[in-house]
């Protein structure tokens, strides 16, 4: 069974009052390019002590830098929900689980972990809340990972993921639908938020479907030669959706 929360004080959700002193970000899918993702913040001059980072999750896996995503949870101002590739290292306890994420998934890195450092990372992403709610002045902004099932409201979502639905915590991580355009009729997800953000499916350009936006715009790939590859960063307060990126390459 899917483990979803490391212990019942870990909420599946966690809010995020108005910032009043600074602004605030959500960024892509990180993918171990923390380098890139230092030089992007560098430019937008984010300042640690009023600013804070929000992540759709995604921190690990195929990029160089695997390892630093502990050091960056652990940062006061920055706050990330879980994504699939978390959720493949807390289920590697399981060996074909292992597997599969090392063949297919970019776990490799996981192999040159001490047993004390797994233990770490594993704590660590258990208690990632599987959604975030910030307040903006624009009205709550939502982050997931990859998607909101389109029956749902957001309040609806968000409790039966505080319920421990797994199926919904599934959803929540790995889905494709509305990005990929399995119906186009979904409409915006309502009941509590404004917009919401997600990663999961690399877009070449942030993608908005309604109030759901993607902006996973595949920083990674650069590795796999995608010319392409961007990481991108939206201010989301006070600003209500300002889009920045930094074009990825193999040396920064």
């Amino acid at each position: 069974m899917l483990d979803i929360t490391a212990c019942a004080e870990v909420p599946a959700i966690a809010r995020y009052p108005l910032n009043r002193l600074g602004r605030d970000f959500v960024v892509g899918d990180i993918h171990g390019m923390f380098a890139h993702l230092q030089t992007l913040l560098l430019r937008v001059r984010f300042n640690p002590e009023v600013d804070r980072l929000f992540s759709v999750g995604d921190l690990v896996d195929r990029g160089p830098a695997s390892r630093d995503a502990l050091r960056w949870l652990r940062l006061g101002w920055f706050h990330a929900c879980r994504g699939n590739h978390e959720q493949f290292a807390i289920d590697s306890v399981l060996p074909e689980e292992l597997d599969y994420w090392v063949q297919y998934n970019g776990g490799a890195w996981w192999l040159e972990l001490s047993n004390e450092e797994r233990r770490l990372f594993r704590e660590a992403f258990l208690a990632m809340p599987l959604a975030v709610e910030v307040e903006t002045a624009a009205g709550v902004v939502g982050i997931v990972h990859a998607d909101v099932p389109p029956a749902l409201t957001w309040d609806r979502f968000v409790r039966l993921l505080s319920a421990g639905q797994e199926e919904i915590a599934l959803y929540a991580m790995f889905s494709r639908y509305r990005v990929q355009g399995a119906q186009d009729d979904l409409g915006p997800v309502l009941g509590g938020v404004t917009r919401v953000y997600c990663g999961h499916t690399p877009v070449r350009e942030p993608v908005a479907v309604d109030n759901v936006h993607f902006i996973d715009t595949g920083a990674v790939y650069i590795w796999d030669g995608y010319q392409d590859a961007r990481l991108t960063l939206i201010e989301i307060h006070p600003q209500p959706h300002r889009q920045y990126s930094i074009r990825c390459d193999l040396e920064v």
